[in-house]
C-alpha cells in the first residue's frame, strides 16, 4: 500500500498550523516536504509526527535558533546525541526556571487577593499596607 500523501493545505489542516508558518518552517530548515514529479510539496505521516515534535520543543520554550540547531544535529544522525540531550537539557533548565519564576508571581498574586479580601472583610486593618501584609510570611 502507499503512503498517504498531503498536499499543504491539507497538512496544514491535519498539523493545526497554518501553510504561511509550513513555508516559514521550510524556509528556516525545520522540515523538509518532499517534491512530486510536478515540483509541488508533499507532506506524510512521518512529517506530521517530525511537526508534532517541533510544536512540542517550541511549546516548551526552544527557540528558533535552538530548533534550528537541532534539525541540523539531528541530520548528522546518532553522533549527535550527546550534543541533542545537552540541547533538550538546556531548554528544559530554562523552561524550569521559568515555571518558578511563574510559581512566584502566583504566591504574590494570592497573597494579594487574601491582602484584599482581608481588607473587605476587615480581618486586616484598613492602615495595613501590602508590604508590611507580606512581612508575614517570611521566613
Amino acid at each position: 500500500m502507499a503512503e498517504k500523501h498531503y498536499k499543504i493545505g491539507e497538512f496544514a489542516a491535519l498539523v493545526g498550523l497554518s501553510t504561511y508558518t509550513l513555508r516559514y518552517y521550510e524556509e528556516q530548515g525545520l522540515i523538509k516536504p518532499q517534491r512530486d514529479a510536478a515540483g509541488l510539496r508533499y507532506y506524510t505521516l512521518e512529517d506530521v509526527k517530525w511537526v508534532g515534535f517541533i510544536l512540542h520543543l517550541k511549546g516548551k520554550g526552544m527557540r528558533i535558533t535552538e530548533l534550528q540547531n537541532y534539525v541540523e544535529l539531528r541530520a548528522q544522525g546518532n553522533p549527535t546525541i550527546e550534543a541533542r540531550k545537552a540541547l533538550l537539557q538546556q531548554v528544559k533548565a530554562r523552561a524550569e526556571a521559568e515555571v518558578a519564576e511563574l510559581q512566584a508571581n502566583l504566591v504574590i498574586m494570592g497573597r494579594k487577593i487574601d491582602w484584599y479580601d482581608g481588607k473587605l472583610d476587615q480581618s486586616i486593618d484598613q492602615l495595613e499596607s501590602f508590604e508590611t501584609y507580606l512581612q508575614r510570611f517570611e521566613s
